[in-house]
């Protein structure tokens, strides 16, 4: 009985993105969108060019103003993406754990989407996903329209996830999955915390270092991914994924996880207690997404 029950959770899993789903999740088919993103790279191009004029100009333009208050402007900004992210979650995650369950590793990197999670319920939310990253950057005006801190790790993060997702996309890279199910995951509990953040509602108990540490976690997977598929290709395997997406993805979260755990290092950093003598990590939290 246990074992029948084992041999259907793939099956159960990979149902689970059908769920209450739309029709028009139901019958995505990613063609005509992986068309316009392969023929649009303007799109990206020219979003970031204006972010990064902003973020140039805008810091210089608030230096003599008061900063904005925006909370519930930021909250509820927050809590949108921290509910887009879960649902995205729950569309892609259960596929991903089905996939891998019932595939090899190198399957699981190197299969055309098409024939795996392309289509359908996931494949519409890995379109959305790549879509949100255009949207995501408002991420920074909030932070400069309320004069605080602008990190490179921010600024630097949007603009490359931006445009390797775009790329990612636009050339049907067949180790999305892991990218959009790990991000999805990871922002459903980063934005539902900077809701609470942006209205003072953090329980003093909440260990903000969960959000870095699932960070670069994420980073560790995604380098290793990248690296795999690249190994794959390299001994001239069938893997679909093209070297460009390899190379940049490859640069792009290696630098990632050097940038996250340098920021954890900094940020995170231990102290003693005078009065009990026991060790306490410091719960400093900047939003660097």
């Amino acid at each position: 009985m246990l074992s029948y029950l084992e041999s259907k959770i793939p099956v159960y899993l990979a149902a689970i993105p059908s769920c209450l789903a739309t029709s028009m999740e139901l019958t995505f088919d990613a063609t005509s969108t992986v068309q316009y993103m392969a023929t649009n790279y303007w799109v990206p191009l020219t979003s970031v060019s204006t972010y990064f004029l902003f973020i140039t100009l805008g810091p210089k333009i608030m230096e003599h103003r008061k900063p904005f208050d925006l909370t519930n402007t930021l909250a509820t900004w927050n809590a949108s993406l921290c509910l887009f992210s879960f649902i995205g979650m729950l569309k892609t995650v259960p596929m991903m754990f089905s996939i891998s369950m019932t595939q090899s590793f190198e399957q699981t990197v190197c299969t055309h989407p098409f024939d795996s999670w392309g289509t359908g319920p996931t494949g519409f939310w890995v379109m959305l996903f790549c879509f949100s990253k255009i949207p995501e950057l408002i991420d920074t005006v909030f932070i400069v329209l309320r004069k605080k801190p602008l990190i490179f790790l921010h600024w630097y993060h949007h603009i490359t996830v931006l445009l390797f997702c775009w790329n990612a996309y636009a050339t049907m890279s067949a180790t999305g999955l892991y990218f959009v199910s790990m991000n999805y995951s990871v922002h459903a509990l980063m934005y539902g915390y900077y809701c609470l953040q942006a209205l003072k509602k953090v329980p003093r108990s909440f260990p903000t270092v969960l959000i870095t540490l699932s960070q670069i976690v994420q980073m560790f997977i995604g380098t290793g991914v990248c690296a795999s598929a690249w190994y794959f290709k390299l001994k001239g395997h069938d893997c679909r994924n093209e070297n460009s997406n390899l190379i940049g993805g490859g640069l792009m979260y290696g630098s990632y996880l050097y940038l996250f755990c340098a920021f954890a290092c900094k940020r995170y950093g231990t102290a003693y207690s005078t009065k009990s003598g026991k060790m306490k990590i410091a719960t400093t939290a900047d939003k660097i997404e």
